[in-house]
């Protein structure tokens, strides 16, 4: 990685967790989730960066990947909700991806946020050139046994390239693993999203309802004017990186009926809301970092 990358990630970290700490003091009950989304992806654009994903705000057993729709203004956090809230930046296509989690007037979760935040540093401080991802693995997995909870075994952080939010590597939140994800290790001058989630429930996430957020699948056309020329804008404004419902209103007010015929034809997928298969609570806390020889760097700080 060349100095001018460094210098991207580690301006998009520095954005991305100051949105966060925005974001998460926007977070109480009675609270708008469209309004914490709408103003924490502000506050990233006031920055000078781009949001690298819709924000998530995902609550009690949902671990990832909801953000509210465009009309989703009376959707609001209520007492007790333990919310995590994930917000990715880029800067040039150069990402940063950070995520905690925030209990709304109750101190019910506090050991369950804990056992992420803790996983989170641990897995850090073992990530160097050369590293099996499955001892990192094992090193999330230990830290949030040992308070009681279980890491969800099919979340997974990720390598991030530019303009690639998943890249072709993963950070498992669990030791045991199979086939090539087994084999890999980190390498110097990769950029990992570490990514530990808890539950006291099953330790497994199912696929749910429609998130709102969507990604462009491959390159074609709907046979629809109207819907052909919103991908076209999509696809400049956001690439292959994650876009939501909320967004793509933007560009155009007909966007839900196009993006149904998009789907329709396969020109874009969408994620679904992931919800912990026990119905347990679900914690999450999330750093970048960028592997060096000298000491893994965590760029997600301010």
């Amino acid at each position: 990685m060349d100095e001018e990358a460094l210098a991207k990630i580690r301006q998009a970290g520095r954005i991305g967790r100051r949105a966060l700490e925005d974001g998460l003091n926007l977070i109480r009950e009675g609270a708008s989730l469209l309004e914490v989304a709408e103003k924490t992806e502000a506050s990233i654009l006031d920055a000078g960066a781009l949001p690298g994903f819709p924000v998530n705000i995902s609550r009690n057993e949902q671990a990832a990947h909801f953000t509210p729709r465009h009309n989703d203004g009376d959707l609001t956090f209520s007492r007790g909700d333990l919310v995590k809230l994930d917000v990715g930046v880029h800067v040039d296509g150069y990402l940063a991806d950070n995520a905690r989690t925030k209990e709304v007037g109750t101190r019910n979760w506090t050991k369950l946020i804990r056992a992420v935040d803790e996983a989170v540093v641990a897995a850090a401080e073992i990530l160097r050139p050369g590293t099996p991802m499955r001892l990192v693995g094992a090193t999330i997995e230990r830290t949030i046994r040992a308070h009681g909870f279980r890491p969800i075994e099919n979340l997974s952080g990720h390598k991030m390239e530019p303009y690639l939010l998943h890249g072709p590597k993963s950070v498992p939140n669990v030791e045991a693993l199979r086939g090539e994800r087994a084999q890999q290790t980190a390498e110097a001058g990769e950029a990992y999203a570490i990514e530990p989630f808890a539950t006291n429930g099953a330790g497994r996430v199912t696929g749910g309802k429609s998130s709102n957020i969507y990604r462009i699948a491959k390159e074609g056309r709907s046979g629809v004017p109207e819907a052909d020329a919103l991908m076209e804008k999509v696809y400049a404004d956001f690439r292959t990186l994650p876009f939501s419902e909320r967004w793509a209103h933007r560009i155009d007010p007909k966007a839900p009926l196009h993006l149904r015929r998009l789907l329709r034809k396969g020109l874009i997928s969408g994620y679904p809301i992931l919800v912990e298969a026990g119905n347990g609570m679900v914690s999450q806390s999330e750093n970048t970092v960028v592997v060096a020889e000298a000491g893994t760097e965590v760029t997600t700080v301010l």
